[in-house]
């Protein structure tokens, strides 16, 4: 005996850009509040450090204020780039995170210059 099952074909695949601004929304969306409760931890740290709060009870690596406040300012860039994307921008990174900027070459190198060198 066969048996034979008929499926409904679904959507064709979507080969246009921008077809996950619905995901990088509710992406930035969750992570604009962690990134506020990361900004929170380390900014606890600093306080409790300066004697102005409790006692900060957190051990290990996120006991550190320069941790939090790097995760947090991380997160913060990711949200925003996510935000800009999902709004019908382009997703781009920030001009101060480009490797453009990084001295990678010498500044009288060009990229074709080293092929040319014997």
């Amino acid at each position: 005996m066969q048996v034979r099952i008929r499926l409904d074909t679904g959507p064709p695949v979507q080969r246009k850009r921008g077809k996950n601004r619905s995901l990088a929304l509710g992406f930035a969306a969750l992570l604009i509040p962690v990134s506020l409760m990361a900004y929170a931890l380390g900014f606890w740290r600093i306080a409790s450090d300066l004697g102005l709060a409790g006692e900060f009870n957190i051990t290990g690596i996120f006991s550190h204020w320069q941790v939090s406040i790097g995760a947090a300012l991380l997160l913060h860039v990711a949200a925003v780039v996510l935000n800009r994307y999902g709004r019908g921008g382009v997703l781009e990174i920030p001009r101060v995170l480009s490797p453009r900027l990084l001295p990678l070459r010498r500044s009288g190198d060009s990229p074709g210059a080293r092929a040319s060198r014997p």
